[in-house]
């Protein structure tokens, strides 16, 4: 069975009778740890981190991870107005959006960094910053993931100038006098460090035909295993290798080029987990399953429906005392076959009852690895449920509340009733 990661038994009690449930729960321990660790991956000419803020968008949570030394990836204009609004200065800001920001020039003459994603978005920002500095997203042809969904590279990925195509970018730097100076690419949330390091050469490769080029970004996506079993992707035995690709291409072509990579996953999902109460404990019969419903799901937590994605689930019972075990399929509260937070891995579609703790109605059950990707990517309002609270843990054992439970007010506002 799995464990608990950074909470106690006695804390995650505390935290259901303090802040009610569903709430998130986020360790500032394990946020400083992975700046830390993020920061010391091996380089040859220098290094930047850039937190990818859409795994996690709390105005908290970007002070303290800009406060470690990192700067910011934002994807989209209401990103990078979340990020300004959190006090982070607008130099340390970069843009990398699918859509570009309506908002682009003044976020441009504001001293925010724009990269490129398609031709389209470099002939605007041609057109309306010519003759300034840019970064350009390639896709290089080759991608990683654990699943299609969350492959970003190769073909079957719209993210970036195809490779192929980069003449034309060229073509268009010419016309309106732009300056090519970084270069972007991403490959999706993979482990292994070979498609790491041929991604790496193959993105050296674009860049040696780009002789402007100083920064080569590399993304983000190093994968955290969430459970036990899980493997996470090793950022120094990636970085030594990446490191003398960089040294390799600088005594071939004379440019020393600065690494920058941009993780999300690797900094929060594990520093974060959602509490939810047990409301109800059924089965299906003999040969049916055993399910704990809870006051919690895809509302707040979408990717084991989306990805078959696992999160590892404890039941803490809501006395301290001896209890046996028994196999669950764990459901959600909303009306809706697919919120299950059990999936069979890899596989929304089907079905893997896990070995808990015996759960009664009123435990609290902690969903493990839900810092990345969970509060900021949720089914927010389906059913009408309101949007769950966020609560910083700090090294002392004390929490503060950094984002509050949504109101049906809130929830309502938009409205308009004649």
């Amino acid at each position: 069975m799995e464990r608990l990661r950074f909470l106690s038994e006695d804390q995650v009690r505390r935290i259901q009778r303090e802040f009610g449930t569903p709430v998130y729960v986020y360790d500032e321990q394990s946020l400083l740890a992975q700046a830390r660790e993020a920061l010391s991956m091996p380089n040859a000419y220098g290094l930047r981190v850039r937190y990818a803020m859409k795994a996690l968008s709390t105005a908290a949570i970007l002070r303290i991870l800009t406060g470690a030394g990192l700067d910011i990836d934002a994807s989209s204009g209401f990103e990078v107005a979340r990020a300004l609004r959190a006090g982070i200065s607008p130099e340390r800001i970069q843009v990398t959006a699918q859509e570009p920001p309506k908002e682009l020039k003044e976020l441009v003459e504001k001293g925010v960094k724009f990269n490129a994603c398609s031709l389209h978005q470099l002939r605007l920002f041609g057109q309306i910053a010519p003759g300034r500095e840019v970064s350009i997203r390639v896709n290089p042809g080759l991608g990683s993931g654990h699943s299609n969904r969350t492959n970003t590279g190769g073909p079957s990925a719209s993210f970036g100038i195809w490779h192929q195509y980069l003449d034309e970018a060229l073509a268009i730097q010419r016309d309106y006098g732009l300056r090519i100076t970084r270069m972007h690419t991403h490959v999706g949330s993979g482990t292994d460090p070979d498609v790491w390091n041929r991604c790496a050469r193959m993105s050296l490769d674009v860049a040696a035909r780009l002789p402007e080029v100083d920064t080569l970004n590399l993304g983000g996506g190093f994968k955290v295993g969430r459970m036990a079993d899980e493997q996470s992707t090793d950022l120094h035995t990636v970085g030594e290798c990446i490191k003398r690709d960089f040294e390799d291409f600088a005594e071939k072509h004379g440019r020393k080029l600065k690494l920058e990579v941009e993780p999300g996953t690797y900094l929060v999902a594990n520093a974060g987990a959602l509490l939810c109460s047990v409301t109800d404990v059924v089965d299906t019969g003999a040969d049916g399953y055993r399910f704990i419903k809870t006051d919690s799901g895809m509302t707040d937590l979408v990717r084991p429906s989306m990805y078959g994605a696992q999160h590892p689930i404890v039941v803490v019972p809501a006395q301290d005392e001896p209890r046996g075990t028994g196999k669950y399929l764990v459901v959600g509260h909303c009306c809706e076959s697919g919120d299950v937070l059990t999936p069979e891995p890899g596989n929304p579609e089907g079905l893997a009852p896990r070995l808990l703790t015996e759960a009664r109605i009123g435990d609290a059950l902690v969903v493990g690895g839900a810092g990345a990707y969970s509060a900021s990517m949720a089914s927010k309002n389906y059913n009408s449920f309101p949007e769950a609270p966020e609560v910083l843990l700090h090294a002392e054992g004390t929490t503060r509340l950094i984002r509050q439970r949504q109101t049906l007010e809130q929830m309502l506002a938009n409205e308009i009733i004649d």
